[in-house]
């Protein structure tokens, strides 16, 4: 009798009753994961990181594979710089450290990690890597002023040929929803960009060494192309586990 995979899937926390339009709104994009994952065959365990790093780590030592959500911006200080910048969100800083530090602990076991939005974000700054903290009011990657769930926005990216972003959506330029104002500006070690916005923004980023995929979009919501979710979230079956 085969055993179902364990996919870990990660958010900053579970907690957002002071703004309960955008705590549905990650319970939605949440819910899509992990519907998603289940119909893969997964056993999903979904995990809040504010219960802090030793917890985080603990639980999730025996993941098969591991995927880090979206959610609020990573406070300033783990990469350098400052608050005060314009549409900062509120912050998490022991949900940043705990998230932080199971990246760095996924690519030291070579476990397949993917990350969404804020996870890729996570991977770059857990890999000494920097962000851009606002791309300013017009950057055509999130749509403001507007209600919830109507911030994500639709534009282009195009994908590297080589890259395991390519091999799993199949096209050179894919259609994505977004929703950020902040984005990569100097690149964690050991990490490749793989994909770039209409504007020329980093999309998406792959470890050189490890099986780790981050796409700076969401794939999960509702209105994303067909298939996306499915295909990234498969992306993370070793050899061993889709035999399994």
């Amino acid at each position: 009798m085969s055993v179902q995979p364990v996919l870990a899937v990660v958010e900053a926390t579970r907690l957002r009753a002071h703004d309960p339009a955008y705590h549905d709104y990650v319970q939605l994009l949440v819910g899509n994961v992990l519907a998603e994952a289940g119909a893969q065959g997964w056993t999903v365990d979904r995990l809040a990181a504010d219960a802090g790093t030793e917890a985080l780590l603990a639980a999730t030592a025996a993941a098969d594979a591991i995927v880090i959500v979206g959610g609020e911006d990573i406070h300033p200080g783990f990469y350098g710089a400052e608050t005060g910048y314009p549409n900062e969100s509120r912050h998490l800083p022991i949900a940043d450290a705990a998230q932080l530090a199971l990246a760095r602990a996924a690519i030291d076991r070579r476990t397949p990690l993917l990350g969404i939005c804020r996870g890729l974000q996570i991977v770059n700054v857990a890999l000494g890597g920097t962000l851009v903290q606002d791309l300013g009011e017009e950057c055509g990657h999130v749509n403001r002023g507007v209600p919830i769930p109507q911030v994500l926005t639709t534009h282009t990216v195009d994908v590297e040929h080589d890259s395991r972003v390519a091999e799993l959506l199949g096209e050179p330029t894919v259609e994505v929803r977004s929703a950020h104002h902040q984005a990569v500006d100097a690149l964690g070690d050991g990490l490749v960009v793989t994909a770039r916005s209409h504007d020329g923004h980093v999309e998406a980023v792959e470890h050189r060494d490890a099986p780790v995929l981050a796409v700076q979009w969401h794939p999960e919501d509702v209105h994303a192309p067909e298939g996306q979710l499915a295909a990234l979230l498969a992306g993370l079956r070793t050899p061993a586990l889709a035999a399994a």
